[in-house]
């Protein structure tokens, strides 16, 4: 306990001394941006203005390039944790796919046919894709939360295996849209 107090205190200094911008050398404070008797020929960092100190990092999950997407595809990606990403339809092994009804003019690529390749232990990823009506799994637990008019419902996607989502599992064949793929290893 007492090393993690020590830590605390050392830090709270640090954060005090860095706040008003002085600097100790010896045992006498000294503005920075000087130099003291005691270091002589030892100068000091310069003072730092809220101009000079860079905005903090904020990750706000945003998928990349999603209005390029949305346009050239018709999906729109909102956000995730960056470990389901959507990929070409190949032949390669793993792929997650999704296929959504009456996109063959906003989907010139894939005509309605989506990939999302798994990248990690687990993976989510928020979305916004329309007319969903099957969804083939690969090798993870996956599960689709889709929305019809007010009602949400989930689905297990089969490992490795098409599974009726949307509309083709609804008794009255209602539209869907797609709105969060989670998957977990």
């Amino acid at each position: 306990m007492k090393p993690l107090i020590r830590c605390l205190t050392v830090g709270a200094v640090a954060g005090a001394v860095a706040l008003t911008g002085l600097t100790t050398v010896g045992a006498a404070p000294v503005p920075a941006g000087t130099v003291s008797a005691a270091g002589a020929g030892t100068t000091t960092a310069g003072a730092v203005t809220a101009d000079d100190t860079p905005p903090p990092a904020v990750e706000d999950f945003a998928y990349p390039e999603a209005d390029r997407i949305f346009k050239e595809r018709g999906i729109k990606l909102k956000s995730g944790d960056g470990h389901i990403l959507l990929a070409t339809c190949d032949s390669r092994p793993g792929l997650l796919e999704v296929n959504a009804r009456g996109m063959s003019t906003t989907d010139p690529v894939g005509h309605g046919r989506f990939c999302f390749q798994v990248t990690g232990a687990t993976g989510r990823l928020s979305l916004e894709l329309p007319s969903v009506y099957g969804a083939k799994g690969n090798d993870y637990a996956v599960r689709v939360d889709m929305q019809t008019g007010t009602e949400a419902k989930s689905f297990d996607v089969q490992k490795n295996k098409w599974t009726p989502v949307g509309e083709t599992a609804d008794p009255q064949e209602r539209v869907f849209t797609l709105l969060e793929i989670t998957a977990t290893a």
